[in-house]
């Protein structure tokens, strides 16, 4: 039994590794999950927890596990939810995101490849510009990795959402990126 156990762990280990290195981060970076609405609901609830509240920037266009979880806090109390648009092709104007932060945006959380469409967002602009307001940014990469290259330090993220089925891992299966020194609450 307990060999078996070593080599299960060990697997696992390999696993944390590989999932690291896909995306340009460390290991200590990321948390397995049971899958992407797991970690797209931690993302936004743990920061919104640990800000405190605030106000939250999103677009029209994400996936429900992130919108439906912002109107959530909005319904709640806990947050003002700013939602902007996007153009015909479903790509978000990072200018709009710009002019929607305010004193008080703890968070941005912007799809990096849309699951409808397959719009690729200007995530690492929007990144760029939240970086200099104190923002942190959030990415729903599913849709997105192991189709394009995806690396958290040129993209510029904070979190980043991976769902595993869309890899070929087994369904119940997510990871969240969590950038060193981000301050983020458990949802448990």
């Amino acid at each position: 039994g307990r060999r078996l156990g070593r080599v299960a762990r060990a697997a696992v280990g390999r696993a944390r590794e590989r999932v690291a290195a896909c995306l340009g981060a460390e290991p200590g970076e990321r948390v397995f999950t049971s899958g992407g609405s797991e970690s797209d609901n931690w993302a936004l609830r743990g920061v919104v927890a640990a800000r405190g509240g605030g106000h939250v920037v999103t677009s029209a266009v994400e996936h429900p596990a992130v919108l439906e979880t912002a109107r959530a806090l909005e319904r709640e109390g806990r947050i003002r939810l700013t939602v902007v648009g996007v153009d015909r092709v479903g790509r978000v104007d990072p200018a709009e995101i710009e002019r929607a932060l305010a004193p008080d945006t703890v968070l941005a959380s912007l799809m990096l490849a849309n699951n409808e469409v397959g719009t690729l967002e200007p995530v690492a602009e929007v990144a760029e510009i939240c970086r200099r307001r104190g923002v942190l940014v959030h990415t729903d990469a599913a849709q997105a990795v192991g189709k394009v290259p995806v690396d958290v330090r040129e993209l510029g993220v904070d979190l980043l959402t991976v769902a595993g089925h869309k890899l070929y891992a087994p369904k119940g299966v997510g990871v969240l990126f969590v950038r060193r020194g981000v301050a983020i609450e458990p949802l448990i």
